[in-house]
Order: C-alpha cells, then sequence, then structure tokens
C-alpha cells in the first residue's frame, strides 16, 4: 500500500555534532567489552551462556540510570529493562519497546577488540593489519560511503568487530539520551530490553515478558542504510552422529573396523554444493556445517537449516535425515538425527499489524533514508519475539560484514538510524 508522508523532515543528529561525537564514543567504548556467546551453554539450557554479558548488562544499567530511564534494572537472567515514560498527553498509555542484543558471536573472537577509526573515507583500501584489508572494489556497500565524509569504524583484524549488534544498542541509548535532553520532542513511553545470546539462538528464552507491556516492538539488529525487514528464515538445528568401531589400525580389515570419521566426511561431501551459505544469496534456503568433532569411534557434526518457506525447511530436515540413512548403508557406521526447530518466519505474523511497519517508513522518510525492504538472511529476537505476539520489524543499524573480522559499521549510517528512533517514538 502507498504511505502518504504527512510528517515533516526532522534530522535531529549527525557525525559532526555532539550527540554524533556521544554516539561514536559509546559505540568504541562498548565494543571493547568482552560479551563473546557460547552455544553449546545456551543450548543446554543456561542464560546467559557467558557471564561476561554481565559485564556489559551492569555498565548499559548504570549509563540508563545516568541518562534519566526509570525501572532500570538487570535481570537474573542478564536482561536489561528500562523505562521512559511518555510525554504525550493525547495517547499517553501508548508504548513501544526497542531491542537489541548485547552478545557477539563465536565465530569469531570478541576478546581484546582494538578498534580502528578511518575518517574522511576516500574509497581506498582499508588495511586492518599486515594479513586483513576491506577493498571497496568487493564491498559495494563501502564503496557506497566513499567520499561522503564519513567515518568507517573497524577492528584491527585480529578480532571481529562488534557492531552486531553494539551499534544498535548504542544507537538506542544515544537517541534516548537526545530524548532526555530535549523535552521538547514528544514521544510514546518508550520500554528498552537488551539480551543476551542472540547470536545463540536463545535471545527470547528468558526474556521477562511480565516486565514489557507494548504491544509493538522494533529490534534495531539491521545493516545497511535504509534496511527494512520483515520477514526472516525458518531456522532449524540438526545434530548427525555417526558411531564406528574402533579397532588397532594393523588389524583394521580383519576386525572391522568402521571409521566413523569416513561417515562424516562422506556426509559433508553429500551435501548440494548449490545449497550452502558461501553459495546461496536472496531468498535462496541452505544447509550450513558450523562444527564437527570426530574420533573413529564417533563423529558428531552440528549443522543450521534455513529456509523462507516452512515446507522448505521440513525439507532440508528430512534430506538430512535420509543422507544419514544413506551414509550408514555404504559406511556402515550407525546415525542418529536430532533436529530442532529455532525460529519461524515472522512474515506473516507482522503483515496482519500494517500500522506497524507503515509508522516505520514514515520514520524513515522523515529521516532522509529510503526505505529497503529486503529479508533478513537469519534471524533475530524481533523473529521470536513476533512469535510470542508481539510485531517486531528490524531497523538497520549501519554495521556490515558482521561475524568476520572485516566487520564494519559507517557513523554516517549509525547517526541515520538514531534519526530514525526518534522519528519513530515521536509518531507513534
Amino acid at each position: 500500500n502507498k504511505i502518504t508522508y504527512s510528517c515533516n523532515t526532522m534530522k535531529y543528529i549527525s557525525s559532526s555534532s555532539e550527540f554524533g561525537q556521544n554516539l561514536l564514543n559509546r559505540f568504541i567504548k562498548y565494543v571493547k567489552i568482552w560479551t563473546e556467546s557460547d552455544s553449546s551453554i545456551a543450548d543446554a539450557g543456561t542464560i546467559p551462556s557467558t557471564k561476561r554479558q554481565f559485564d556489559f548488562a551492569n555498565l548499559l544499567k548504570e549509563e540508563l540510570i545516568s541518562i534519566g530511564l526509570t525501572n532500570v534494572q538487570v535481570t537474573e537472567n542478564c536482561y536489561v529493562y528500562a523505562l521512559l515514560p511518555s510525554t504525550k498527553q493525547e495517547n499517553a498509555t501508548s508504548s513501544i519497546c526497542l531491542l537489541a542484543h548485547m552478545d557477539t558471536s563465536e565465530e569469531v573472537s570478541g576478546k581484546n577488540v582494538n578498534p580502528l577509526l578511518h575518517k574522511n573515507y576516500d574509497g581506498k583500501i582499508l588495511q586492518l593489519n599486515s594479513d586483513i584489508s576491506i577493498n571497496q572494489q568487493n564491498d559495494s556497500y563501502l564503496a557506497k560511503t566513499a567520499n561522503t565524509s564519513d567515518t568507517i569504524i573497524t577492528s584491527d583484524g585480529s578480532t571481529l568487530l562488534g557492531a552486531d549488534n553494539k551499534a544498535g544498542i548504542a544507537e538506542i541509548v544515544t537517541a534516548l539520551e537526545y530524548l532526555c535532553n530535549h523535552k521538547e520532542i514528544q514521544h510514546c513511553a518508550i520500554e528498552v530490553v537488551f539480551s543476551p545470546d542472540e547470536e545463540t539462538g536463545h535471545g527470547m528464552d528468558k526474556v521477562p515478558m511480565n516486565l514489557i507491556k507494548s504491544k509493538v516492538a522494533y529490534t534495531v539488529d539491521g545493516g545497511d542504510l535504509g534496511q527494512l525487514e520483515t520477514e526472516c528464515f525458518n531456522a532449524a538445528s540438526a545434530t548427525v552422529t555417526f558411531t564406528g568401531k574402533a579397532t588397532h589400525p594393523g588389524s583394521a580389515k580383519e576386525s572391522g573396523m568402521i571409521n566413523a570419521i569416513l561417515a562424516a566426511a562422506s556426509f559433508l561431501e553429500s551435501l548440494p554444493k548449490n545449497e550452502l551459505p558461501e553459495t546461496t544469496e536472496h531468498y535462496q534456503g541452505f544447509y550450513a556445517p558450523m562444527d564437527i568433532s570426530s574420533t573413529v569411534e564417533k563423529a558428531e557434526i552440528h549443522l543450521i537449516l534455513r529456509d523462507f518457506e516452512l515446507n522448505g525447511l521440513n525439507k532440508r530436515i528430512q534430506f538430512v535425515k535420509d543422507l544419514a540413512l544413506n551414509v550408514e548403508k555404504q559406511t556402515k557406521a550407525k546415525s542418529s538425527v536430532e533436529t530442532k526447530y529455532q525460529y519461524f518466519n515472522m512474515k506473516n505474523e507482522i503483515e496482519k499489524s500494517p500500522d506497524v511497519v507503515n509508522k516505520l517508513k514514515i520514520a524513515y522518510n522523515m529521516s532522509e533514508v529510503e526505505p529497503v525492504i529486503t529479508p533478513i538472511r537469519g534471524g533475530t529476537d524481533g523473529s521470536r519475539l513476533t512469535e510470542m505476539g508481539i510485531p517486531t520489524p528490524n531497523i538497520f543499524t549501519g554495521g556490515h560484514n558482521f561475524h568476520s573480522r572485516t566487520e564494519w559499521a559507517s557513523l554516517n549510517q549509525m547517526c541515520s538510524a538514531t534519526n530514525v528512533i526518534i522519528n519513530l517514538v515521536n509518531i507513534s
């Protein structure tokens, strides 16, 4: 549906303004805090999966109190909750919830992050260290920022940066700080939830629903400028186990050795090469091996399965089971497969509440940001929260190349995301 924009353009902060510098300094401070989560511990039911996430949670608690929020607390499971009361006399009971996650991915170390600032980026190769660089010729998003007086933030290449999702947290906190310092800006009540363990897929397992009163929420956990996401993968995990028979290698033939390592290798080699994360894009699903441990006697493979259609995800689950059985027949290594749904595409539920997205589009327009509707090739806490009855679209953060040593963030885009947040709460 075509949206009629009736609101004036309002850009509150820029990278050169006081609050733009506050945003940058806050982000730099945040990424230096080690908050890497641990999926194996989270899968076993412990939230947070790492105690170090409390370090960040407690810092955020003190910062939100100092800014002027109320009912600020850190729950026993490491969720930060806070409230900024409404300043509107009309419809004063309306509220929205803003979410971002504190943990970083375990795929690349997030310990001892050393952020580098590349000011007035002009398109040159960003040399992070002797081995790792970022070239705008291979990064179309980075190329767009060249010669725009942008500041690009990276790590030194020895770790990820942590823009996923500390950029989102910095933007939310800076928006709240701006509102508390500019009482003339009317806004609805704003609930804030900063969660642990989003990267493990367990970010909403212990979310304090008893505290959240909002019927609408927004995650600030997206990527490039303008991205507005209302749909995501359906997701499942799969653990494939092959059990072999260990014998002395010298008498393996006569004693009937069955090598589980070879069974695992056969399984992995048989996955469709055109349906892996590195060979798919847009609305294409995939099979992704994430971890393997193996001896001759036992091999265990952990995979994640993704598809935008639930029927498609179920077909992938069945394919994994069938493939394991086929490998068992070929190698005689006994197989077992355990699968678990992780989250579901939030598209259908969000479409039932069109006003949630329409207001967000208006906020983008007010911030002079063109909405770019894209699917999330992953999931967010918003995916789970939408399942739980609170429609939760996703807002861009200005972060890029997540979960890698070449992760980077654009300060100009981070300022734009902060302006979107301020405009959103103003019209909600």
